[in-house]
């Protein structure tokens, strides 16, 4: 499970990753990054820690399957989470192909785009 400090929970933190950050698609999913944002909420004493948010939309299935999907994703970024840089945004939103994929190609995906995202990978 995500840990509490890592979660994006805030309507305005999801628009602004959406909308200012940079983002990477794959057949399953498309993530968004918004880099180093500082959080105006957080304390200023130290770097704000990196926070990741999901979207998974009705278009992916029903609800057994969108929380199944949701699950997947909220763990494995649990193990990628600290490749970002502190104070990052990241919003991963699942496409509609993500209920049918299995673990390893949801994890395949995602790396993968985190790859592209953070300068390792070419178009």
């Amino acid at each position: 499970m995500l840990p509490l400090e890592n979660r994006l929970r805030r309507r305005e933190d999801f628009a602004s990753a959406v909308r200012r950050g940079r983002r990477a698609g794959r057949p399953t999913l498309v993530v968004h990054l918004r880099s180093g944002a500082t959080d105006p909420h957080a304390p200023g004493e130290s770097a704000p820690p990196t926070r990741a948010g999901f979207v998974v939309s009705k278009a992916v299935g029903n609800a057994v399957v969108r929380n199944t999907v949701k699950r997947r994703l909220r763990h494995l970024m649990r193990d990628r989470v600290a490749l970002f840089p502190p104070g990052s945004l990241v919003v991963v939103r699942a496409l509609p192909g993500s209920g049918d994929a299995d673990h390893a190609r949801l994890a395949q995906d995602l790396d993968a785009a985190i790859q592209r995202l953070l300068g390792g990978g070419t178009r």
